[in-house]
């Protein structure tokens, strides 16, 4: 399972995410006038809770996520992730269809992305009919492009390769990678759902046809911290957070083409919540590796204490236990840096509940050699199926002068 011990979900799931899975994984359905659906996820309005319809809130209050800068928002900014998201994943056509892929598939990206900058900078920028009334507060939009895109710019760049086939053997193959990922969060869910509106509206009038999409959720947070998922522990204890670890895991300081852009790793998780849940506490925390109360490490130490893999009891067992998920996750295990993740819950029906894993890093490698480590032995992963999978390449910030993806395709 590739939550790598931080991933963030809510124990209870929020009634404005609920879905009911529309028979079978992700299928690719054509952006028409009247909408556009992804098998997987029902588009029918869910129920509204009071504070929500109002709109009078702290979600309303949040403070604003300026979409502008040398990075985008929606990585490491906000330093709390918002409590609300829906990603999803398209592919693109040039503007003739498939016969004209070739030359003019470069191009296309380039004049598409700079028009789609534009736009999340109007969608992100006040208030207005667009977003129902509503004020944007801290909405981020969130872009990156797939390997194929990038390979047809130069091959040696980061993020022109995806994960490896044997990664992704068990995930179908119209939920597998894609052209462009777009990552929308939010306090606020309405703000949320206007801004997917308006977004996969304007994508699809430009043949970009969803491939696959899910929207999740957070719990409510009063200070930045780690949250607790839907398996009962904490997540997010273990990630970069100052501006010096951000540098090294996350942001890529060259080529200058890729400058200030990361690689995204983003896996969507079907849990086995009951079945985990059915185990004793003690049984939950060697799976796991660390304390459910306080998300403390078993090698001692309180929630902010390192992991010591070399812990042993008196009679010389490991304190982590050898196939716990923390042991199998950790960098000092996989030779491999830190993730900056970024996890939210979902829930599409009570048989269909899980992981939106969402991860940054500067190396592919760095996903890549952990989750080959948890493959070969990690416990967790009995609990855990992978629905859905791509690599992206996080474009660098962009501006009303620097236009999204220039950089790397003009």
């Amino acid at each position: 399972m590739d939550t790598h011990c931080d991933a963030s979900m809510d124990p209870q799931p929020s009634p404005l995410y609920r879905r009911r899975l529309l028979g079978g994984l992700a299928v690719a359905v054509p952006a028409a006038a009247a909408g556009w659906a992804v098998a997987g996820r029902d588009r029918r309005p869910a129920a509204r809770a009071p504070e929500a319809v109002t709109g009078v809130t702290g979600a309303a209050a949040a403070a604003a996520v300026a979409p502008e800068g040398p990075r985008q928002a929606g990585v490491d900014r906000p330093a709390q992730p918002q409590q609300y998201t829906v990603l999803t994943v398209f592919d693109l056509t040039p503007p003739g269809g498939a016969a004209d892929r070739g030359a003019g598939e470069v191009r296309y990206p380039a004049a598409l992305l700079s028009d789609l900058g534009r736009r999340v900078l109007d969608v992100c920028g006040g208030a207005g009919e667009e977003l129902g009334g509503l004020p944007p507060g801290d909405l981020s939009v969130t872009v990156g492009v797939g390997p194929r895109l990038v390979a047809a710019v130069d091959g040696r760049l980061p993020g022109a390769a995806g994960l490896p086939e044997a990664l992704d053997k068990a995930v179908p193959d119209l939920a597998r990678q894609g052209d462009l990922m777009v990552q929308i969060c939010a306090a606020d869910p309405q703000v949320v759902a206007h801004a997917e509106r308006l977004l996969t509206s304007w994508l699809g009038e430009r043949s970009a046809l969803p491939r696959w999409s899910q929207d999740g959720f957070r719990p409510p947070v009063r200070e930045p911290g780690p949250v607790r998922n839907l398996l009962g522990f904490l997540d997010g204890v273990s990630v970069p957070r100052t501006e010096r670890d951000l540098a090294r895991e996350v942001w890529l300081a060259g080529p200058e083409r890729v400058r200030g852009a990361t690689v995204a790793v983003v896996r969507r998780l079907r849990l086995d919540v009951a079945g985990f849940l059915a185990q004793d506490v003690t049984r939950q925390e060697r799976v796991v590796g660390r304390r459910r109360s306080d998300a403390a490490p078993l090698s001692g130490g309180g929630p902010a204490a390192a992991v010591d893999l070399g812990a042993k009891t008196p009679d010389g067992r490991y304190l982590v236990p050898l196939m716990s998920h923390v042991r199998r996750a950790h960098p000092a295990a996989t030779g491999s840096g830190l993730m900056l993740r970024r996890g939210y819950s979902f829930s599409n029906g009570p048989d269909d509940q899980g992981l939106l894993f969402i991860a940054f890093q500067r190396e592919l490698r760095t996903y890549v050699e952990t989750q080959r480590r948890l493959d070969d032995g990690d416990e967790l992963s009995a609990f855990a199926t992978a629905t859905a999978s791509g690599t992206y390449l996080v474009l660098p910030g962009f501006s009303a002068l620097r236009p999204l993806g220039s950089s790397l395709f003009a």
